[in-house]
């Protein structure tokens, strides 16, 4: 999200103008442990047991001051799960020693009182809880029986102990039927940010390829989530789309109208003012991004090194409509989007460029009487941040196999 920073009341992490320019890293989204105390079938990071070589907390504090030496406003800790890290309130008070915020994202199983008064002790600013779905729904894809009421009580102690809470949701096949209601259950939880994203075929979830929305289902997602927005502000509800949802489409003002109506999507900011950190220290552009996207470790050079010189950061910063291909080549939109979420992309299309998953796209094949259908052609190897690969099916709008060729335009591109 780009805006002027006029509006003083928006969260550090987004990003200005002027950040865009000088290439600084607003957010920063550190993954400090792998360790979880959940399941979740839809874990990108495949989250269970800690890295084999995770930092030492004296890397971990020396990292810190790095992170803030670079201009970063914001600091996101995640994990696995980040409170099962011994020393993770040394960490969230050396990052607002720093001068920097700390926001605490977690799927809330075991965010007890006291947990969550020691982290407001430390300097935590707010605390983000995942839920997906309501009830037997979440507890499913997060894989243990009661978690959602656990991430309910998580919630009622965040605030209790005065921190600013929010909401992360994951779209899926599983939870769109339950965005509504979800809404109704968190506004009156006294959740005031509500960020949701279309769950990526990464990790757990590229083995579970009937979890994942198809391309033409942008169509009821987009304008659902244009209501929601609306009706959301109207009672106190500040939702916030991921960069994988979009693009273009006529609700795009409505999901990014933070400063004004001209608000859209600019294109993916991995490596410009985003930077995810691996437990091990490996630096990528994106906290979600596979292993192509990592920079280098802190182990072996330091930060700024990193963030500015290595190859890896920089494939944003050099971008261009010629590294698209597909159907994102010769899209109106290129130019801007240039393609949506790296992420999204790459998980599903095995490299970054085309990206299927955007509501300009489905609306343009539903005029055409078309849509869009991936079918997964490759299976993921079982790794952190590993995926599988998908190909494009073009079909009729009911289903049906259609030919290459169509009132004399080819499908070749999608």
């Amino acid at each position: 999200m780009i805006t002027e920073r006029a509006d003083l009341s928006l969260p550090v992490r987004y990003s200005g103008l002027d950040d865009i320019l000088k290439r600084v890293p607003v957010s920063v989204v550190w993954e400090i442990t792998l360790a979880c105390d959940l399941a979740c079938q839809h874990c990108g990071s495949r989250a269970g047991r800690r890295r084999r070589d995770e930092l030492t907390t004296a890397e971990a504090l020396d990292l810190v001051d790095q992170i803030a030496e670079l201009g970063a406003r914001s600091v996101g800790l995640i994990g696995g799960e980040a409170y099962l890290r011994k020393d993770w309130l040394q960490i969230i008070a050396a990052i607002r020693a720093a001068g920097m915020e700390c926001d605490l994202q977690t799927g809330g199983r075991n965010l007890s009182d006291a947990r969550v008064a020691q982290a407001a002790a430390a300097g935590l600013n707010a605390v983000g809880i995942s839920i997906d779905g309501i009830g037997a729904t979440h507890d499913r894809l997060r894989g243990v029986i009661g978690s959602f009421e656990m991430a309910l009580d998580a919630m009622r102690n965040v605030r209790a102990h005065g921190l600013e809470v929010g909401v992360n949701t994951q779209i899926n096949a599983r939870t769109l039927p339950e965005l509504r209601e979800l809404m109704d259950i968190i506004i009156e939880a006294g959740c005031h940010n509500w960020q949701l994203a279309i769950t990526t075929a990464m990790g757990n979830a590229a083995d579970h390829p009937d979890m994942l929305l198809q391309p033409w289902q942008m169509l009821d997602v987009l304008p659902l989530l244009a209501e929601l927005a609306v009706e959301g502000r109207e009672r106190g509800l500040f939702l916030q789309p991921a960069s994988n949802i979009g693009y273009f489409g006529p609700h795009e003002s409505a999901l990014r109208n933070v400063m004004n109506e001209e608000i859209h999507f600019h294109g993916c900011n991995a490596g410009d003012t985003v930077m995810g950190i691996e437990a091990d220290g490996t630096i990528k552009s994106c906290p979600g991004l596979p292993s192509p996207y990592a920079g280098g470790n802190i182990r072996d050079r330091r930060l700024r090194d990193i963030w500015e010189n290595a190859e890896p950061m920089a494939f944003n910063r050099r971008r261009t409509v010629e590294d698209l291909w597909g159907y994102c080549r010769t899209c109106y939109y290129a130019e801007t989007c240039l393609a949506g979420c790296t992420w999204t992309a790459h998980a599903l299309m095995g490299r970054a460029g085309n990206n299927p998953m955007c509501h300009h796209r489905a609306l343009d094949f539903e005029a055409r009487g078309l849509r869009e259908r991936l079918v997964k052609v490759k299976d993921a190897e079982g790794r952190s941040f590993d995926h599988g690969e998908f190909e494009i099916i073009v079909e009729t709008a009911t289903g049906a196999a259609v030919d290459a060729a169509i009132g004399g335009g080819t499908l070749a591109h999608v």
